[in-house]
């Protein structure tokens, strides 16, 4: 047997037990077969495939190397042509190269936790034998529940660029600015889903590198230094450089940010992401229902159901205004002006910063232009990194992990998959329930053992949902069958009843980082 024959049968073993199949593993594959079949210069123009590259360049070389590996693993799977190819072994390597690129997480956060524990105040000692801050912290973000669904189940990369986007946080901490700001700017060469977050690097980075301040905190407005300024944006420039320079050179820059940033794709993704958007679709969904219904209005103008027929693509809202790119844009820049002026004032350092972070991510998620669900991982993976510390925060978290990561149930959508998405969804909220309960509530009462530091208000919300996962498995098909006529309205409710979670929990977060203290 050849080498690459026994190493074709290896990985066909290893094929992990799941049976879903998500369109992104075609979206990969193919990216994959660009890479290895055309030259750069086509890499950003290739049609063949409706999943045309649309990741930065740095992501498009990552898929390069993984090439070199799949051609021993499976040839067929690197050919342009061969739209849909799904063999076994292919499938095995796609999820392979996930665990391996997986390792950079565990590497960053393994630094963070080593990081956290020299510079916390309270040592495991303090909080009792069974309490370790440093495990919990470790725990809460490689066992993240919603990376563990996005990339291991349905199949993305997430793991690495949150290593990567973990590592800068790290460095960044350390008063390693320079070597922060290069993991940044690599990482935005990776996915540039991670220019939601780049204002709160931005002003930090200018903040702590091109100024001095005092003992207090406070901004010494004399020290601003153009040599460093200089030296930092060398190093974000030349990243890019390296990266978009090639493209630049043959006249396809913007090609290849027009790849980056299709605007036509329409406000929502086919299923909406749980923010903002949501709730404007369906208020205007149901004023324009109540107007025809009450003759105000002309029938045909719910008769389409274009926002809720499961479609990505433009279209014209029925009563209220329609959305342009141009208003997200001007609508997430507003809220998060009063966030970046509070971190440049700041004199908390670290938390601060990671709390505008993880607060320009929220703005983002909640006012941007065709934002997935998945986006929610960018609010809440930066975000553990302070729940040790804060327990305002820690309640933030809590809520919104809960609500983010059942909002992405419907990506796994088959039924094989159903009881391991409920399991591993209920043992994550139980431990982070559990865990950060016990480290923010000194005494515990008898009450709070259930959904600890949650108002009565917030747990009813919680507990709503399963109801609504009870009326989506099972009423929803086999007591009301509706499932021919209104297919989409579990994903709806789904989305709406996370939206209105999401709303609230980003007014008090909002509340929380503008005027904590």
């Amino acid at each position: 047997m050849s080498t690459r024959q026994s190493l074709r049968t290896a990985v066909s073993f290893l094929r992990p037990p799941i049976t879903i199949h998500s369109t992104d593993f075609e979206v990969h594959r193919n990216w994959m077969a660009i890479t290895n079949s055309l030259p750069l210069d086509e890499w950003y123009i290739s049609d063949i495939s409706q999943w045309t590259l649309d990741y930065p360049p740095v992501f498009a070389w990552m898929e390069k190397c993984f090439t070199y590996v799949a051609a021993f693993i499976d040839p067929q799977m690197l050919i342009l042509d061969n739209l849909n190819y799904a063999s076994n072994s292919t499938i095995a390597f796609q999820r392979l190269s996930v665990i391996v690129t997986d390792f950079i997480l565990v590497y960053a956060v393994i630094e963070y936790a080593k990081y956290y524990k020299k510079i916390s105040k309270s040592s495991s000692e303090s909080e009792g034998n069974n309490f370790d801050p440093q495990l919990v912290l470790t725990f809460l973000l490689l066992a993240n529940v919603g990376l563990l669904i996005v990339d291991h189940i349905h199949f993305q990369y997430n793991g690495i660029l949150f290593g990567i986007l973990i590592l800068s946080i790290l460095r960044i901490s350390q008063d390693c600015l320079y070597e922060g700001a290069f993991w940044f700017a690599l990482l935005l060469n990776m996915k540039h889903i991670y220019l939601y977050i780049a204002p709160a690097f931005g002003i930090y980075l200018l903040r702590n590198a091109c100024f001095q301040s005092d003992k207090d905190g406070r901004i010494i407005w004399t020290s601003f230094s153009f040599q460093r300024i200089f030296f930092l944006a060398s190093i974000v420039a030349s990243v890019f450089t390296i990266s978009f320079g090639p493209f630049l050179l043959k006249g396809q820059l913007f090609q290849v940010l027009g790849r980056l940033f299709p605007f036509k794709r329409g406000l929502c993704h086919a299923y909406w992401a749980p923010n903002f958007w949501t709730l404007y679709n369906v208020l205007d969904k149901g004023l324009a229902i109540a107007g025809s219904r009450l003759n105000l209005l002309p029938s045909n103008m719910t008769s389409a159901a274009a926002m809720t027929g499961g479609l990505v693509r433009e279209y014209e809202h029925s009563i209220l205004p329609t959305v342009k790119p141009f208003h997200t844009f001007l609508l997430t820049a507003l809220s998060m002006l009063p966030l970046v002026l509070r971190l440049w004032f700041s004199t908390k350092g670290r938390n601060c910063f990671v709390e505008c972070l993880s607060m320009c991510a929220f703005c983002a998620f909640l006012f941007g232009w065709h934002v997935h669900e998945k986006a929610v991982l960018l609010i809440t993976i930066p975000l553990t990194l302070v729940v040790l510390d804060e327990k305002s925060w820690a309640k933030i978290f809590l809520l919104l992990s809960f609500v983010g990561h059942y909002s992405l149930f419907p990506l796994i959508y088959t039924s094989a998959e159903s009881p391991f998405k409920c399991g591993v969804f209920l043992m994550y909220t139980i431990f982070s329930f559990y865990s950060l309960g016990k480290r923010h509530l000194r005494r515990t009462k008898k009450d709070d053992h259930f959904l600890p530091l949650m108002t009565v208000t917030e747990k009813i919300y919680l507990v709503g949902f399963a109801l609504l996962h009870v009326y989506n498995q099972l009423l929803h098909h086999y007591v009301f069958r509706l499932n021919s006529t209104l297919p989409f309205l579990p994903l709806l409710f789904t989305s709406l009843y996370c939206a209105l979670g999401v709303f609230y929990i980003w007014i008090i977060s909002l509340k929380t980082f503008l005027l904590n203290r």
